[in-house]
């Protein structure tokens, strides 16, 4: 039997994984067979999240569509009739006053500045969004707050029994995941009489299920870049087109600064339907003559978010008359990229109030516990890598201070889709991270408890060959030590922290610093150490830290004076890490 097969399944018998493993010539033989299958439908809110799971592709399944991939506007129009099954028509969306959002890195951080805003106007505000992090339900909002299990119970069956009467058996299908959670998120903001909703665009715009809004009061375009290649297209610009498919004909739209080719495609297609489209000042032009700004979410690059998010809410407020909007400053009708500037204002204090107390889990989001300081952010692209980074190393920066004892780095990773974990975990080396810990999306082993993270697009082996591949390119990347610091980040110095580190552990010649493990619970056992005041599980198996690696680690972590972990690649790790780490969020 090959190392990798052993190392297969040394993962599948939850045992920590060697920093020399190899995923070559493992072959994934398991199906679907290995998740849970769904409980039969209740009126419990678990029991209507497992019948909701089983409109997840299945893994084989979305292979083979990928493969043969139809007319995406058949698609759009297949929506339009699950609409119509639903006992809604297109028009009746006019109704919910939506602001439509769309771009690559930062759409869920505007959608929730945007909504936060608004919301402190003491509108009645819906807010649909994904993926989740703990519960499904946080993808329907109101008030900003997910919807109750009872009111998703609710919904959920009422809708599903809807469709289930009124669609054509003989041809279609019940809408897939994303498509029933969109139905069934307007249904539940009609319902609810909101006085308007931010909704989020799935993947890309113009064939996304979300896109059958006829007319927004808005539209936003956050920051471009390479994301679902196999869906969107392998250049910036032809996912800047897909983007652009959210403008409608006079219904105004905002962007940030992009690329100039990117933002010729966007100004183009806007230009094709006659929809006004401007460029956003930075948030610099808005603070001027009065207090900075004060952002409920950190990092440089939100202020990006922030500055797009103040532009939808002002431009709501005015399509709807709106008296409180912010005087303007100065006229401003320079073109930059023949694309004219957005309005430059006074912001009010609704508009600061809602900056200062947007929340956004899993967004450059820090929990200090004892002597761990937990960084979680959900990037998953190179240019939001790029900005986690940078945020994580200048809160290192800022919580600099004399230590009693060697401070210990973190890294926990993981990627999935159709992105380049390789290019992704080369930028994060600069970080200097002494253990690099792989795992996949999964909590427990077995999900069964849980059905809001279930997920069948993958079977278990292949998640588990993925973080194998991580873990070699990880590898790979810290033995050619051929990846410049490209932050100038100095040599440790002689007698400091971590000097003294590197004294307790020094690096393994082969990047023996690397572990795999085969859930989210297991990997924060061993990184915590029990040290975490909050997240102690009931109990380990007794091989978890058997191997050398994870056994000679695991005295270093108990006794460091700080440990920094960086949890990052999927906005599902994150939603892993922050379900065992914050309980109160599943109740």
């Amino acid at each position: 039997m090959s190392r990798a097969r052993s190392h297969l399944r040394a993962a599948l018998s939850l045992a920590a994984v060697s920093a020399r493993s190899s995923a070559t010539g493992v072959t994934a033989r398991r199906g679907l067979s290995v998740w849970p299958a769904p409980q039969e439908p209740g009126m419990e809110y678990q029991d209507a999240v497992r019948m909701l799971n089983t409109l997840q592709t299945n893994a084989s399944y979305l292979e083979k569509a990928k493969r043969q991939r139809g007319d995406p506007q058949t698609q759009l129009e297949t929506m339009r009739q699950y609409l119509a099954w639903s006992g809604l028509q297109v028009e009746d969306l006019d109704r919910l006053n939506i602001i439509h959002v769309t771009g690559t890195k930062g759409k869920g951080s505007t959608c929730a500045f945007s909504e936060c805003i608004l919301r402190s106007y003491g509108l009645k505000t819906g807010f649909f969004s994904s993926p989740h992090l703990v519960q499904v339900r946080e993808r329907i909002r109101i008030n900003g707050q997910p919807i109750s299990p009872e009111l998703f119970t609710k919904h959920f069956w009422r809708l599903y029994h809807r469709l289930e009467e009124t669609k054509d058996g003989s041809c279609v299908s019940m809408p897939a995941y994303f498509r029933f959670l969109t139905l069934m998120a307007f249904h539940v903001f009609l319902e609810e009489k909101v006085d308007l909703a931010v909704v989020e665009v799935g993947i890309g715009g113009a064939y996304d299920c979300t896109n059958i809004i006829r007319r927004p009061v808005v539209c936003g375009v956050s920051s471009l870049g390479i994301d679902h290649t196999s869906l969107l297209g392998d250049t910036v610009e032809k996912i800047a087109w897909q983007k652009g498919g959210i403008f409608k004909h006079g219904v105004p739209a905002f962007t940030v600064l992009q690329p100039e080719g990117p933002l010729a495609v966007l100004r183009d297609r806007a230009q094709e339907i006659s929809c006004p489209l401007y460029l956003c000042p930075p948030l610099e032009a808005l603070e001027e003559g009065g207090p900075p700004l004060t952002l409920g979410l950190e990092g440089e690059h939100q202020r990006s978010n922030a500055a797009l998010a103040l532009q939808l809410a002002h431009c709501w407020l005015q399509q709807q008359d709106h008296q409180d909007i912010g005087e303007l400053k100065a006229s401003r009708q320079n073109f930059l990229w023949q694309l004219p500037l957005a309005p430059v204002f006074q912001p009010t204090s609704h508009m600061r109030h809602g900056l200062r107390n947007t929340e956004w889990l899993g967004r450059t989001q820090l929990l200090r516990r004892g002597p761990l300081t937990w960084y979680l952010d959900g990037a998953h692209t190179t240019s939001s890598i790029q900005a986690c980074v940078c945020w994580f190393r200048q809160a290192l920066q800022a919580r600099k201070r004399p230590s009693a004892g060697p401070e210990v780095r973190v890294l926990l990773f993981n990627s999935t889709g159709d992105r380049d974990p390789a290019a992704l975990l080369k930028l994060l080396q600069p970080c200097q991270f002494d253990y690099a810990v792989f795992c996949p999306n999964l909590t427990e082993v077995s999900s069964t408890s849980n059905a809001d993270q279930q997920n069948f697009t993958v079977t278990l082996d292949q998640v588990l060959l993925r973080c194998l591949e991580h873990q070699q390119h990880w590898n790979r990347l810290h033995e050619e030590k051929s990846s410049p610091d490209l932050w100038g980040t100095p040599s440790p110095e002689p007698g400091g922290p971590a000097s003294l580190l590197l004294e307790l552990h020094p690096p393994h010649p082969c990047s023996a610093s690397s572990l795999v493990f085969s859930c989210i619970s297991y990997a924060l056992q061993w990184i915590s150490q029990g040290r975490d005041p909050i997240f102690q599980p009931p109990s380990s198996p007794r091989d978890l830290f058997a191997h050398p690696v994870a056994s000679s680690g695991a005295n270093v972590l108990h006794e460091a004076a700080a440990i920094h972990v960086l949890v990052t690649g999927s906005l599902h790790l994150v939603g892993g890490v922050l379900k065992l780490l914050e309980p109160s969020l599943s109740q």
